[in-house]
């Protein structure tokens, strides 16, 4: 009997040091995974759900870049309006090390928020005229359906109004949109902007020309502008748009259902012309397609001929 307690004792105690000897080499395993952190996310609307996929932390911060904090590890946060946030997961291990990863979310994106750059983007969203020319990019007739023009190459090859016109600088011009509706224009060092022949010599007489182009046939030269340093500017996504226009009943069509831009003062977006206000035909991240009118016939002054489908770019 003594011989089979022994026997017992002995067989608890070699269990014991196993169980040991194990939670020993698990504490050891899980000390030597090293810290790390990553970030997985689900965005459905304004409400995002986060999961911190990390190794051997204990604790976790999250800043969702919009204010707000979290010290949960797998935090649902809804934002308040959409754009780009930097969120960011700060985990910290048994030891007091940390580890951060950072990423940028995007959050319900409306075409302002694509135009503007968001509530976040400090500085606005610039774009400017793309030089590579788009498929779409084109010289239209300004009437109902925007056909293109006989008279230009269509669509446009890359390069045209610096190769083929001599006006290349109007590339380099600037316009920046912010989310608070405040607009700015770069006019870079020639002070000039892309405009229309017809539009100076009825505004200026001809003394705001500032290149006549290569070839004047298109109507189209660049005109001295002083940008308005407290300009705004009004998005409206959809709208019926009524301009003047020498193919429609009464000299004016109505584009019905269409997005535009609009300015404050003498302002404009890439084409200065009698009609300032733009119909944008396509945006996404880093692009946009804009339909600008352009009244290039001495008999119609101020009637619109013509329209620029033109693309423009984000200024990264």
């Amino acid at each position: 009997m003594m011989k089979k307690n022994i026997t017992v004792i002995f067989g608890v105690l070699f269990s014991v040091l196993l169980f040991l000897s194990s939670c020993s080499s698990d504490d050891s395993d899980k000390e030597s995974i090293q810290l790390s952190a990553d970030i997985f996310n689900s965005v459905k609307g304004k409400k995002v759900a986060f999961q911190g996929l990390t190794n051997s932390a204990v604790s976790w911060t999250w800043d969702f870049g919009d204010g707000n904090t979290s010290t949960e590890k797998n935090p649902v946060h809804t934002y308040d309006t959409g754009g780009y946030y930097n969120v960011a997961l700060n985990a910290t291990g048994v030891d007091g090390s940390t580890v951060s990863k950072e990423i940028q979310l995007a959050v319900d994106l409306t075409p302002y928020i694509l135009l503007t750059g968001g509530p976040t983007a400090t500085n606005g969203k610039t774009w400017r005229l793309a030089s590579s020319h788009s498929a779409s990019d084109y010289f239209a007739n300004a009437d109902g359906s925007l056909s293109p023009f006989a008279g230009a190459p269509n669509p446009l090859p890359a390069g045209i109004l610096g190769a083929g016109l001599g006006l290349g600088e109007v590339y380099e011009d600037e316009y920046t949109f912010h989310f608070d509706g405040k607009y700015e224009h770069d006019v870079k060092a020639d002070g000039a902007a892309f405009s229309g022949l017809v539009y100076q010599f009825v505004t200026t007489g001809g003394a705001g020309i500032v290149n006549p182009s290569a070839d004047q046939s298109f109507g189209l030269c660049t005109g001295a502008y002083t940008p308005d340093d407290s300009a705004t500017f009004t998005y409206v996504e959809s709208e019926d748009f009524t301009v003047s226009s020498v193919y429609g009943p009464g000299m004016s069509l109505t584009y019905e259902g269409v997005s535009t831009l609009d300015f404050s003062g003498t302002e404009f977006l890439g084409f200065m012309d009698f009609q300032r206000k733009v119909i944008v035909k396509e945006i996404n991240d880093n692009t946009m397609r804009i339909a600008m009118f352009m009244a290039a016939s001495t008999d119609a002054i101020g009637i619109n001929t013509h329209a620029l489908v033109l693309t423009f770019e984000v200024v990264k």
